[in-house]
């Protein structure tokens, strides 16, 4: 009868989540980390008035080149925050865990100036206590907040330090940050593949179409980028709801939503849009360097 009675009363439909592709969990995928580096791309390759070529005897050849680089080195940071009926209380309550913190990545060889904390806020804390028919704000403690950056090797040894901070009871992982030491090298690799790819569409179009590139040639565009894993994070919740519509009869129910999980992925940009990828296999977050270059043949 419960059951006839809520039908009668609501009007249910059934709503999909949208997604932007088809196939598995990605079908719920909401893109914004890769597609917002995918405009970054795009925004390169339009040339602005100044950038067009200043006669109709020359002509543009371009490339734009990924290259997937494994980080060398990383430095992972966590927040830690204490409460204290006095700043004393605070700190010591800090001490005590960052020591033990500390104490535990020792056997993962990580100790001295591989570590650094930096405090952060030290803050006052009100709450309101009744005095008659007045809420009287009053002080009753204190907030400690600093954080603790930890330089590592290894990206295996990430949640070896994420299970010892958790042991002391700090939970929050600000964020991770990927370093790659030899930029030059990236660099250089980057320039010589976009230069053989210029030099093989020059003989390409003059072969294909029949036409003479000829002339000095030189530099028009040269735009460089790099995308870091903590900017190429999408997130997706899976899941098929029933939307509930408002009815006057609607008002002698409570609604109680279901909690739904989110997936949170590692969403590269692939090689869609570039004229050649290097180390196109990925099985773990990289740093992406990107170059778009423009070469101006001809008078």
């Amino acid at each position: 009868m419960i059951k006839s009675l809520i039908v009668g009363a609501l009007v249910i439909i059934a709503c999909l989540s949208r997604g932007q592709v088809g196939g598995g969990s990605a079908g719920y995928s909401q893109q914004s980390a890769k597609a917002k580096a995918a405009r970054i791309e795009q925004a390169k390759r339009e040339l602005t008035k100044d950038e067009l070529p200043p006669s109709a005897t020359s002509s543009f050849v371009d490339a734009s080149v990924l290259m997937n680089v494994k980080a060398d080195e990383y430095v992972v940071m966590f927040g830690i925050s204490h409460e204290g009926v006095t700043l004393d209380e605070c700190n010591a309550k800090m001490i005590a865990t960052i020591k033990a913190f500390t104490a535990d990545l020792k056997p993962l060889g990580i100790g001295g100036n591989q570590m650094f904390v930096d405090f952060v806020t030290q803050s006052k804390i009100y709450l309101y206590e009744p005095q008659g028919n007045i809420l009287q704000e009053k002080l009753v403690g204190f907030m400690l907040n600093k954080n603790i950056s930890i330089h590592y090797k290894g990206a295996s040894l990430l949640e070896r330090i994420t299970l010892a901070a958790a042991k002391s009871q700090i939970y929050d992982l600000v964020k991770v940050d990927y370093i790659v030491k030899d930029l030059e090298g990236v660099q250089n690799r980057l320039m010589q593949e976009a230069s053989r790819i210029i030099k093989t569409k020059r003989l390409r179009y003059e072969k294909m179409l029949g036409i003479k590139l000829g002339g000095p040639s030189q530099v028009y565009a040269e735009r460089a980028s790099t995308h870091f894993p903590t900017q190429m994070y999408d997130s997706y919740t899976a899941q098929e709801s029933e939307q509930v519509l408002s009815y006057p009869e609607r008002q002698q129910y409570t609604v109680k939503s279901a909690r739904k999980g989110k997936t949170i992925f590692f969403n590269a940009l692939d090689s869609d849009g570039f004229d050649a990828v290097i180390n196109p296999i990925i099985v773990e977050p990289v740093v992406q360097f990107t170059l778009y270059l423009k070469v101006k043949i001809g008078k």
